[in-house]
Formats: C-alpha cells, sequence, structure tokens
C-alpha cells in the first residue's frame, strides 16, 4: 500500500513515470531549510508595512537572555508562536512578529566577573566604562548565538525589526519609565530588608527566588534571664533556628501576650550570650503560643517576619552580615567569618557555655538566588522601590472586563491571585551591566561623600539632572549618577510597547500594533514577567498590553520529569533538528499538546540521540514528499490552471468523499487555530494527510490515472477529474499544513505549482471552505467501505494468499443503504482488495447460496467471507491457528502468573504493570480470534 511508502519505487510496470520533475527522490530537510529560510528573509516576506491594509495582527516574542542557547523550551514556545502568526497571516490580516533578545544583567555579568578573575584582574580596579566595553564586546562576539539558533526553527519574526534591551531607543524608553513612575509618586527609595545574594552581591526580587527542600537542623538555646525576681523559677528562655548565626542580632524574644507562662516575663531582659546585650521580653499576638517553646527570637535586620515585628514595636536593626556573606563588627568574637563559617562557631560556643539544649533533624524550605545559586540573605539595604498597590488595582480592575483573556481560562486566577496582596518591587540591583539608573545624587550636599541621607534628583540625562540640581541647591552642586542599574524584569516590563516605538505616541508601528494581539508563554513567568508588562502598560499606555494571553506547558523528559539544568535531563533540540529536520521536530511538539496549557512529554533515547516521536514526524514528511512526487508523475507539468476548472458532474463518489474530507478539515483546522488548539489542529491535519488523503484516495485513482489514449473517453475523463482533484486537495493541504511545517510545504508548494521564488506560500490566504462540499451521509458510507477493505485485506493475510492471487469477495448485509453504497464502489473495492469477483448479498439470498469453507470477518451490520477451499492449504491453516492458540495460551499463562504475584505488583514500576496487563489483554484477543478462525475452517 502507499502507506509504506511504496511511491518512491515505482517501476515502469507500474505505468507511471520513474521520477518527478522538480522534486529530487529523498527530502533534504537541511538543505531545503536553509533556503528557504534565506529567502524568507531575503526577500522582507515578514517585513510588514503599517501603512499596508489588513487587520493588525501583533506579537512581541519573550525575549530569549542574550546569553542563553536554544532548550526545548525555546523550540516549543517558537513552534506555537510561528504556527499562530503564519496562520494570521494567511487570513489576509497584517502580521507583525517582532523578534529580540534580553540583556540578562546578573547573567552577563557573572561570564564577565569569571573571566576576570581567571585573567586575575579585579572589576572595580578595571573600571566601569572599561567593563562595559569588554560587556559589548562579549555581546558582539557571543551574543547572537541565541538569535542564530531561533533562525533555524523557520521563525516567521520580522527581524530587521530586531530589539535588544539594551539598545538606545529601549534605553531611552526605561529612563523615560523610570522618570514618569517616580514623578507620579510610585518609584521611591527607602531602607528595607532584602533579598540579597552573598554571590552576586546584588538584590533580588522576590520572584528570582527558588525555595528548596533541604535537609537542615533546629538548634535549641537558652537566652539567660535578667534576674530581677529571685523567687521566679524561670531562669531562661529557649528559642528556636535554623540559623543560629543570626542570633547575633537579636533584639528582643517575643511571646505571645495571652501565653501564661511568660506573661510575667514581658517587659523584663534577657542576656544575649557572646555579646552581653540586654534584649528585651516583649509580647506580640502573631506569635503561635502552640510552636515550639512559644519563644521567638528577633532578628529585624535578617528576617523578613522578624522585620515586622520590629516595625510595630520600634525595635533597633542591627545588621551582623557584610554583603559578601561574612560576619561584621556587629558579630563581636565572631566578626570576619564567613556566615556558615559563623554557624558553626556559634553553635561551638553555645554548647560549650552549656546554653545548647537540643539539636534536631529539620527539613524545610530554604529561598536560594535563582542567578547565584546560594542561599538568599535577608539584609537591611538601601534600594529603589516601586508601589505596587495601585498599578495592580489597575490591572484587577481590568481582568473583571476580560482584559487580557487568558488560554486556558484557569490562570486567570494565578494572576489574580498574585496581583492580590502585592509586595513592592525591589528594582535596584548592585550590578554594572544593565540599564543604570536613572538618578544622581547631589553628593556636594553630604560633603562630597555618598550616604544614605544624600538628596538626589530624577532625570532623563545627566544634563537635566544637573540643571535640576543647580536649581535646588544652588551653584555650588556636584552629582554623582547612581551606580545601580534597573532589574532586567524593569525593561522587560515595557516590552510590548518599548519595541513598538514607544514613548514617541506618534510612531507608526506603535499606533499599529499596539496593543499587540497574543502573548505566548509558560505559566512560570505569569508573576515575572506577564504581570508586570500588564502594569507598566497600564500606567504608560491606559490599555493592557495584549488581548490574549495563550499559556503553555512544560516539556517534560522521557520520564516525564521537568527539565532542568540542575537535573542534567535537557534535550538538546539542534540535536534532533540536525537528525531529523526542522519542520519534524515543530510538528512533533505542537501535535504532543493535548489541550492548552497542558505539559508534553518527548520521548527521548540518550544513548543513542533519537526521539521516535519526531522521527514519526520526520515519516510524516517524507509521506508529504512521497505523495507530492506521485502527483508530479502523473500530472506531466500540468498545474492547476492548464487543467482547468473541475466540472462536479464529472466527479466519481471518491472525489466527493475527499472534497468533503477536505473541506471538514479546513473548517475544524481554522476554528482549532483561532481558538489556539494548536495540538488537535495538527492531529487533525496529520490524520487527514496520512489516512484519507495518502492511504485511501491516492489508492482509490491509481487505477483511473493508468488510463492513456487508448482509452475510451470516459476513461480519460475520469483520469483528468482524478489529476484535478488531486492537485486541488494537495495544494490546500500544503497551505493548511504550512503554519506547522513551513519549510517542507513551502518546497513541496512551489515543486507543485511550478510558481517562482518571488511567490510564496508563506504569504497565500488560507483555502476558501466550500461547505456546499460537506456530505456527512458519504463520510459514514465511506467509513464503512474503508472497514470492509480493512477485513478483506486481514482475511487475506490470514490465509497466506499471496498479492497477487485474486480470490471471490462476498459481502452479506440486511443494511440496503450499506449494500446499495457497496455496489456503487464495486469497481473500488475489487482494486483495492484484488477480489476475482465481488457479491453484494442479503442474509436470505447468501443463505440461499451458502460458501463452501470460507474465513469470515465482521464489520458493523457487514460480514464479509472469503471462499478459501481450493485456494489455500486448509490442513496448513489450521495448523498454523493451533500452534498460535498454544503461543497465546502461553503467553496468557505465564502474563497471568505474573498480575497474581503481590510481590511483583508492590515492586515492580507502574509502567511495567501496566505494559504486563495491556500484553495479557492482547494475547487473550489473539487466543479468541485464532479459535474463531478454527471455527469457521471446521
Amino acid at each position: 500500500m502507499f502507506c509504506n511508502s511504496s511511491v518512491t519505487e515505482l517501476s515502469d510496470s507500474s505505468g507511471f513515470l520513474n521520477a518527478a520533475d522538480g522534486l529530487p527522490k529523498t527530502y533534504d530537510p537541511a538543505g531545503t531549510e536553509k533556503r528557504w529560510q534565506r529567502v524568507w528573509e531575503d526577500s522582507g516576506a515578514f517585513h510588514p508595512d503599517p501603512k499596508a491594509l489588513g487587520e493588525s495582527f501583533s506579537v512581541v516574542i519573550p525575549p530569549p537572555n542574550v546569553t542563553g542557547s536554544l532548550h526545548m523550551g525555546h523550540a516549543f514556545n517558537t513552534s506555537l508562536i510561528d504556527t499562530i502568526v503564519r496562520f494570521q497571516r494567511m487570513l489576509g490580516k497584517n502580521v507583525l512578529c517582532l523578534p529580540g533578545t534580553d540583556h540578562a544583567s546578573i547573567a552577563v555579568q557573572t561570564i564577565l566577573e569569571k573571566q576576570l578573575k581567571d585573567e586575575g584582574i579585579d572589576r572595580y580596579e578595571l573600571g566601569r566604562e572599561a567593563f562595559l566595553e569588554r560587556a559589548w564586546a562579549w555581546k558582539a562576539e557571543s551574543g547572537g548565538r541565541i538569535v542564530d539558533q531561533l533562525r533555524r526553527l523557520g521563525y516567521s519574526v520580522d527581524w530587521r525589526r530586531q530589539r535588544f534591551t539594551l539598545d538606545e531607543s529601549l534605553s531611552k524608553a526605561v529612563s523615560e519609565a523610570f522618570v514618569r513612575l517616580h514623578e507620579q509618586g510610585l518609584i521611591y527609595r527607602g531602607e528595607y530588608l532584602v533579598n540579597w545574594c552573598p554571590a552576586s552581591c546584588s538584590a533580588v526580587s522576590d520572584l528570582e527566588v527558588d525555595m528548596k527542600e533541604v535537609d537542615g537542623y533546629l538548634w535549641h538555646f537558652r537566652y539567660p534571664l535578667l534576674k530581677t525576681n529571685t523567687v521566679d523559677p524561670i531562669t531562661y528562655l529557649e528559642v528556636a533556628t535554623t540559623r543560629p548565626e543570626t542570633m547575633l542580632g537579636d533584639v528582643a524574644v517575643a511571646v505571645n501576650p495571652s501565653d501564661q507562662r511568660y506573661k510575667h516575663l514581658i517587659g523584663q531582659k534577657l542576656i544575649l550570650p557572646f555579646l552581653e546585650r540586654h534584649i528585651p521580653v516583649i509580647a506580640d499576638e502573631h506569635v503561635d503560643q502552640d510552636f515550639g517553646t512559644g519563644c521567638v527570637k528577633v532578628t529585624p535586620a535578617h528576617d523578613p517576619n522578624d522585620f515586622a515585628i520590629g516595625q510595630r514595636h520600634h525595635l533597633p536593626q542591627i545588621t551582623v552580615m557584610n554583603r559578601n556573606g561574612v560576619m561584621n563588627e556587629n558579630a563581636g568574637p565572631f566578626a570576619g567569618l564567613d556566615r556558615f563559617v559563623a554557624r558553626e562557631a556559634v553553635i561551638a560556643a553555645l554548647e560549650k557555655e552549656d546554653l545548647l539544649t537540643k539539636v534536631e533533624p529539620y527539613r524545610h524550605t530554604v529561598p536560594f538566588s535563582d542567578r547565584g545559586k546560594v542561599p538568599i540573605e535577608p539584609l537591611l539595604s538601601t534600594q529603589w522601590f516601586v508601589r505596587m498597590e495601585s498599578m495592580a488595582s489597575r490591572c484587577r480592575s481590568s481582568l473583571v472586563k476580560g482584559q487580557p483573556r487568558f488560554v486556558p481560562d484557569r490562570w486567570e486566577k494565578v494572576y489574580s491571585d498574585w496581583l492580590t496582596d502585592i509586595r513592592d518591587w525591589c528594582i535596584s540591583r548592585q550590578l554594572w551591566w544593565g540599564h543604570r539608573i536613572p538618578a544622581w545624587f547631589v553628593v556636594s550636599e553630604t560633603n562630597g561623600e555618598l550616604t544614605d541621607t544624600t538628596p538626589y534628583v530624577v532625570a532623563r540625562s545627566e544634563e537635566e539632572a544637573f540643571a535640576q540640581a543647580l536649581e535646588r541647591f544652588g551653584e555650588s552642586a556636584q552629582i554623582q549618577q547612581d551606580e545601580d542599574v534597573l532589574d532586567t524584569w524593569f525593561s522587560s516590563g515595557l516590552w510590548p510597547f518599548s519595541t513598538l516605538g514607544w514613548p514617541d505616541e506618534t510612531c507608526a508601528d506603535l499606533t499599529r500594533w499596539y496593543p499587540t494581539s497574543t502573548l505566548v508563554t509558560g505559566f512560570d513567568i505569569i508573576f515575572f514577567w506577564v504581570a508586570r508588562m500588564t502594569m507598566m502598560a497600564g500606567v504608560f499606555t491606559g490599555s493592557m498590553p495584549f488581548s490574549d494571553v495563550y499559556i503553555h506547558g512544560l516539556v517534560r523528559d522521557e520520564q516525564n520529569r521537568k527539565m532542568s539544568k540542575s537535573a542534567g535531563n535537557g534535550i538538546n533540540p539542534l540535536l534532533l533538528i540536525d537528525r531529523y529536520g526542522t519542520d519534524a521536530l515543530r510538528f512533533a511538539l505542537v501535535r504532543e499538546v493535548a489541550g492548552a496549557g497542558q505539559d508534553i512529554r518527548l520521548d527521548y533515547d540518550r544513548k543513542k540521540q533519537t526521539s521516535a516521536t519526531v522521527e514519526a514526524s520526520r515519516n510524516f514528511a517524507n509521506k508529504l514528499w512521497n505523495a507530492t512526487r506521485f502527483a508530479l508523475m502523473n500530472l506531466n507539468n500540468e498545474t492547476s490552471e492548464s487543467l482547468g476548472k473541475i466540472d462536479s458532474s464529472a466527479l466519481q463518489l471518491a472525489d466527493r468523499w475527499i472534497l468533503s474530507r477536505l473541506a471538514r478539515v479546513n473548517r475544524d483546522t481554522s476554528t482549532r487555530f483561532s481558538d489556539y488548539s494548536l495540538g488537535e489542529g495538527a492531529k487533525g491535519l496529520y490524520e487527514f494527510a496520512w489516512h484519507d488523503f495518502c492511504d485511501w484516495y491516492l489508492e482509490l485513482i491509481k487505477y483511473r490515472l493508468q488510463a492513456d489514449e487508448a482509452s475510451n473517453n470516459q476513461s480519460l475523463l475520469d483520469k483528468q477529474t482524478a489529476r484535478q482533484v488531486l492537485v486541488k486537495v494537495l495544494t490546500e493541504l500544503l497551505v493548511m499544513l504550512h503554519p506547522l511545517m513551513p519549510h517542507l510545504t513551502e518546497e513541496l508548494w512551489h515543486g507543485l505549482t511550478g510558481t517562482s521564488e518571488d511567490t510564496l506560500l508563506a504569504l497565500q490566504s488560507w483555502p476558501h471552505f466550500h461547505e456546499d462540499h460537506l456530505n456527512n451521509q458519504l463520510e459514514e458510507s465511506f467509513s464503512e467501505f474503508f472497514e470492509a477493505i480493512r477485513v478483506v485485506r486481514n482475511l487475506r493475510a490470514l490465509a497466506g494468499l499471496k498479492a497477487s492471487q485474486r480470490v471471490p469477495v462476498r459481502f452479506v448485509t440486511a443494511n440496503k443503504q450499506l449494500a446499495a453504497a457497496l455496489e456503487l464502489m464495486k469497481g473500488d473495492i475489487k482494486a483495492l482488495t484484488r477480489a476475482a469477483n465481488l457479491e453484494v448479498l442479503d442474509p436470505l439470498a447468501a443463505e440461499a447460496n451458502p460458501a463452501a469453507k470460507a474465513l469470515a470477518g465482521v464489520t458493523g451490520d457487514l460480514q464479509v467471507l472469503i471462499p478459501v477451499e481450493g485456494l489455500v492449504d486448509i490442513v496448513a491453516l489450521r495448523s498454523r491457528l493451533e500452534k498460535d492458540v498454544v503461543k497465546a495460551e502461553k503467553d496468557i499463562s505465564s502474563l497471568s502468573g505474573r498480575l497474581a504475584n503481590q510481590s511483583f505488583l508492590d515492586k515492580a514500576p507502574l509502567e511495567v504493570v501496566s505494559e504486563c496487563k495491556l500484553n495479557l489483554a492482547e494475547a487473550q484477543a489473539q487466543a479468541d480470534l485464532a479459535r474463531k478462525r478454527l471455527l469457521e475452517l471446521s
């Protein structure tokens, strides 16, 4: 059958040509992809004119880090976005898909500092300007890798509009945003407890913290009570912590005011060991008196909960640690020790002083820096913050109106929850690579020194800042720009509109394509990015930055685990592209999606670096290639135009059926792509292309295409009609598959239509939907027809008949409508089953004229009979079937025994048990079938 791709091996005796003009015998993905990527980019196919006609549709891609290299998440996200934008372009819309990269402050700085360390250079000795020169040189040399890799995916983005978050225009937008937020009172500078990364020596936001479960300890120790009442039996209070080194910054011990055990001690003093500092016992209702001893040590400068207690009780804040994680002078005898070394030293000292009462293993959650990969240290620091509540409130109000719309809608609640009770955002980072904060300190007001009290001005440029300083502080004013840079997510929050020209409200791109249409992203950055974009957009543009937010899932590995660098289970998409082709990978990823937002699993053999899933998509690409070559072999260089318009009166049943199926897949795919049901759309096209078109329609028209000049006029007309329908169906199929497999379809479409490279499939319109072609009854009849063919073929295989051996076939059915359809398709059935003759009988007629020994099969209302007496060796067939029964029963006995063994069920992996059950069911079915066949032969 054609499903075995036998069309590539057609011989002269088949009546077809040996080669198809314009298409090589085999598909070369690498060469095809490079050629069309170059043609698309050179021709400006995806460089839209804002003045062009058509409804606007725009997508700004999530900017990958400039330090990055392509991973499977990028490939998945790209495949989804490109499917959407290519489809929308085919609907006639004026589509902009805008690419770009993020400057990735911490990641780039880490790379450069490692290089400097290897060279024995201190970055502070090198200086800021020289450091940034090296950073830009690194970006020029290595920063384009991720862009080149994205190009390999066939992204239909406008590379001429490519943006980088540190581009001059985007940097101006960042400064403008900072200034406006400050003018509105939404940006302020203050001392607060921040998440501090000692590895990068920078503050990090809450969203850059990775919470990890770790096995640690809970240390219990005593604080002696400063005795004022010798009668009181309580001489100490016991506290517990997972971070003993922070005790050096303790300023109080809190108890619940309702706790009768300690109520009389409130207001008394405790002695802080090693430092001999006297600290009070305070009452706070937030203390859980039923947890532990009911006493909580309070370290406002090193714990967020303690910070809140300290604010309520106006407690002092004592920082005992430097920014590099080394204990400072406030740590007394432990000064100069690394925080973890100090921990051990404090524990040893407590034990020596007989103050350590208990140590218990304790599994708890520890915040780690996502970038520095070390535990976060809550630290008091003067930083820049954004007030979030008013911005979040605006977004909550928009969400009530359905703006933006989340797909799937379950993510709307996640987004909404994050916008509720939101904390202010620390936006300053102690780095050099990034957007330098547009604030200047007037150091002349603090004797040329920068202190926490030095006044500052915020401005768009140094000139503007100096003018402000002169106006406010007089001619002696001296200014110094803040050394810090902004959190990378600050510029990313402006991405949907800064990339289109904001703050220039008259920019043609901004007025044409903003707000954007769809954001496609993963659920893991709803907080990092999606919410920040909506909040920024609300402030600066007065609207939500996109209409729809399509949230996709994760690509999981062959064991259904989340891929991560730490787990070492990532799959390099470039390896799969090199082996199978870009389109195969793209199609495999999209086809695996079973509902918007669902995770997908990608099987992968790590030893062989192969994937059965992607290989299946590569086979699908080969199937399409061979089908197109088959068409070209039989078109004799004719095209749809030269073949002329289809005469509907000349259509045979098979033609009407495939046109009905074509109309249905057109309608269904268009609806699915519009609704972001991309996986369902891919599956529907696959089924239509592989089964309806290749497996059945091409087989049905083969004998019609063999008509030659010696044939009668009707045969020649049938051949012409078959060729017309063949070209129409294949052409429209390639158009519909283009968003999923752009390179392959572009190549095949040009081969089929003979069109020059000046005209691109990527810019063609979606095929017209012919509702009048839909025929439900005909499709149902053909489904029954195909089942009948399958039964005949199965029976032939069972009998061991040779492919060339023709045998009589008898169909028996009481369904008059089915019988009539089978009568109409007798010619097709005989051709597809190699039937010597074909009878369609009702049960009474069949009973009156019974067949001799025959193999029988049933499908629906139809019984299929193949008389085998005299055609096959009945004795040998019966012997083979008996052996099949014995083998199946042996398998049943073995598998049943394993499944009856409780030890096996308890210890075996779930997938092994499931496979065992499936094998048992299959063995039982095989035994039943063989027994049935033996009964028919008796």
